[in-house]
């Protein structure tokens, strides 16, 4: 099958099976090769071709402004705080947080940490300089193969990145949040349209179309309660 990358070019190509090679990683090494977005990725500079997801998001929802202060949780292996770096420019300031190491991103700052921990949100604050504009969870928890059991987890995760997100976010600011396809739960999104002015679902088209993904975007933020 012949696929086109995002920047036109058709590609198509077949492994031909390494001995001792299992059948999933054949598919995978293929799915890899022939994937647009990953020559894509390698051919304009970007770690991986999960940036173009937060591209596509940031050209729907116009969440990423020069000078916007933007934390990036779960940031390995810098996809996302490479594309929130270029978008915000000279003049904005980038926070990546990962429990992994990762390798500086120009102009941004990246820290290593757990983003639970009262330590590493303070020094996210201080390394923003005041409250973001903006934050991004992209973050996934390794998935079982049982939907119900990936769907809890990765609401999970989602409900942490948005209690960070409430307490450091200015009013007006965003928040963008990997889950899965099943719907949100009732009370994340209880939450949401409580403390934002809109709450919208997308599935932006770099992410596969095999994949359970979605994206929350939450938008206006209304500050803090009292």
């Amino acid at each position: 099958m012949t696929r086109k990358t995002p920047g036109g070019r058709s590609l198509s190509a077949r492994l031909r099976t390494a001995k001792g090679r299992s059948p999933q990683s054949q598919r995978w090494l293929e799915r890899q090769l022939n994937d647009p977005y990953v020559q894509a990725a390698r051919a304009q500079g970007w770690r991986s071709r999960a940036a173009f997801k937060l591209v596509e998001l940031d050209e729907k929802f116009h969440l990423l402004k020069p000078g916007a202060r933007v934390v990036d949780l779960g940031c390995a292996p810098g996809g996302w705080t490479q594309v929130a770096m270029r978008k915000a420019g000279e003049q904005g300031r980038v926070v990546g947080l990962d429990l992994l190491p990762v390798d500086p991103v120009p102009g941004a700052t990246i820290l290593q940490g757990d983003f639970q921990d009262a330590e590493a949100e303070r020094q996210v604050e201080a390394a923003l300089g005041g409250q973001a504009d903006l934050v991004l969870s992209d973050m996934a928890p390794n998935t079982t193969g049982h939907a119900a059991t990936d769907h809890l987890r990765i609401m999970a995760l989602a409900e942490l990145a948005l209690d960070f997100a409430l307490r450091v976010l200015a009013p007006g600011g965003a928040f963008v949040a990997k889950v899965f396809q099943g719907g949100s739960e009732k009370a994340f999104l209880d939450t949401l349209k409580q403390r934002f002015a809109q709450v919208r679902h997308a599935k932006p088209p770099a992410s596969r179309k095999d994949s359970a993904e979605l994206y929350v975007v939450a938008t206006g933020f209304k500050g803090t309660q009292p």
